[in-house]
């Protein structure tokens, strides 16, 4: 297998399908086994959307059925895309429809499914969000609040619906946050934490939860500046302490999507939730047969 790039949801797809085949032992399926079917039999299904989504993952429906065909010496099936990621799907919508053995449609399916449901439930939520700060000019932010070896794959599916990346990894960007200022005596030496991460060349952020921890965060002139857990009238506060500073203003914490526009009212650029990955459902959508 290819060295993986953890950043590519492409490279990571492929790595985490070839484990979920053999994590589902595609490859000993005595209930497909058992239908005799011949290799070259030519079988139709299609994936239904059973509720209003945003797409996203199709990549790795196909690349799921390219390892399964490839690892069984198979013809690959025909596979074709009607609703692009990032689009919108409504009930009984056809998103994409397989053509090609039925022996190897049955046994890469739920592989297939799981990811392109769990990605659409991420996409879907995402653009909840997008909509509810529609016009306000604030970008909704996801987290490092990911599935483990899956980030590349949740944070593209974020983007697909509207969202914004924030740091993908603790080298990207370095977030000062209060366990870090526990851990260093206090916030009195803030000042030379930012001086070492300045010297290493990457952005900086600071966390922050009140007024009097803002102001300081500003002195330090950091790349952003993270309020936490504020409710709107502090957050209300904070923007205007840091208006003018050319500093990106993220809010996250205790944020819904019933407090959201408020939030978005506030004045912040951002607003970091981990609910979009971490909490999202995902979407339903079904493999039907048949279907011509």
């Amino acid at each position: 297998m290819k060295k993986i790039d953890w950043s590519d949801p492409v490279s990571v797809g492929r790595f985490i399908i070839c484990n979920a085949l053999v994590e589902d032992r595609v490859w000993d399926d005595v209930a497909t086994s058992s239908l005799g079917v011949p290799v070259d039999d030519k079988s139709t299904c299609a994936a239904k959307a059973r509720e209003e989504l945003i797409t996203a993952g199709w990549f790795l429906v196909e690349q799921v059925f390219f390892e399964l065909s490839s690892s069984m010496e198979r013809n690959v099936p025909r596979i074709q895309n009607t609703i692009p990621d990032g689009s919108r799907a409504f009930p009984g919508d056809r998103i994409g429809c397989l053509y090609g053995s039925a022996d190897l449609l049955l046994r890469g399916e739920r592989v297939a499914l799981n990811l392109l449901c769990r990605l659409s439930g991420i996409a879907t939520l995402t653009a909840e969000y997008v909509e509810a700060v529609k016009g306000t000019g604030v970008e909704i932010l996801d987290t490092r609040k990911t599935t483990p070896c899956l980030r590349a794959l949740e944070k593209y599916a974020v983007r697909a619906g509207g969202g914004v990346n924030h740091r993908f990894n603790l080298a990207e960007l370095a977030m000062v946050k209060d366990n870090h200022t526990a851990v260093a005596g206090g916030a009195g030496n803030l000042h030379s934490m930012i001086l070492y991460i300045r010297e290493k060349g990457i952005p900086v952020e600071i966390e922050v939860d009140s007024i009097d921890q803002l102001k300081k965060a500003l002195d330090e002139k950091p790349d952003r500046i993270l309020l936490d857990n504020m409710k709107p009238d502090t957050l209300v506060e904070a923007v205007q302490a840091a208006s003018g500073s050319g500093i990106y203003i993220e809010a996250s914490g205790g944020i819904t999507l019933e407090n959201l526009r408020e939030v978005a009212g506030t004045g912040v650029d951002g607003i970091s939730s981990g609910a979009l990955t971490h909490s999202a459902p995902s979407a339903d959508i079904g493999f039907d047969w048949g279907i011509k």
